[in-house]
């Protein structure tokens, strides 16, 4: 687990017929998760009904968004706060200031300490790419570089039916033993490769990524979601 960053080599040269090649970081983005999703996991981790957790997703929602724009900070629960706020420039006269000074208004998160402090402590795994689109280094937040081995990456069709395990970086040759776990009501169906043994020997000899497809048990019942 950790947060995966990209690091790509791009001209950051703001100066015409100049080139200025330098890496750039940026954080890995994953699928959005709407609101239906976010609920549906709720329920099955809480036990609430969808039908009650909609409810009141909606009415967090028009509270969060009535204090906000009074002038509050409201809690988020498990994150910390959010409130507006403006971007707007400044003049040196008060006969100056005007609605017409803001060029933005803006939603403005402090995330509370338990969240910060999870993020500080999170494994950071950045992979580099040259200009021509080339791996060419991985390196981690113990900054070993881990530039020789290769990405195995498992995915799953549906987090809530199962899990995987065995990713990593390994380097060339290595033999690796990836296995995709079903949860209760489920069970496994095929790798994305097409292979359809659960736990099976992968030998690593370049970056790969799998997905693990789980599909409802029929035999057991499943859960309600």
């Amino acid at each position: 687990m950790g947060i995966n960053v990209k690091a790509t080599e791009r001209n950051v040269s703001f100066e015409k017929n100049k080139e200025k090649w330098a890496y750039v970081m940026m954080p890995e983005t994953y699928s959005t998760l709407v609101a239906s999703k976010v609920i549906a996991e709720a329920s099955v981790r809480s036990g609430i009904p969808k039908g009650s957790l909609n409810a009141a997703w909606a009415a967090i929602g028009d509270v969060v968004s009535a204090w906000t724009t009074e002038g509050h900070s409201v809690a988020i629960p498990g994150l910390g706060y959010i409130r507006f706020g403006i971007r707007s420039a400044s003049v040196p006269s008060v006969n100056e200031v005007s609605t017409k000074l803001i060029s933005s208004r803006r939603v403005i998160f402090t995330p509370c300490s338990d969240i910060r402090k999870e993020l500080a402590s999170t494994p950071i795994n950045i992979t580099c790419y040259d200009r021509n689109g080339k791996l060419v280094k991985r390196v981690n937040s113990s900054n070993s570089d881990i530039s020789g081995g290769f990405a195995v990456v498992l995915k799953v069709n549906d987090e809530k039916m199962g899990s995987v395990s065995g990713a990593g970086n390994y380097d060339d040759g290595t033999e690796v033993t990836i296995t995709a776990t079903p949860a209760s009501g489920y069970r496994f169906d095929k790798w994305s490769d097409g292979n359809t043994s659960a736990s099976r020997i992968l030998t690593v000899t370049g970056d790969v990524t799998l997905t693990a497809n789980f599909v409802a048990d029929e035999t057991e019942e499943v859960p309600t979601v």
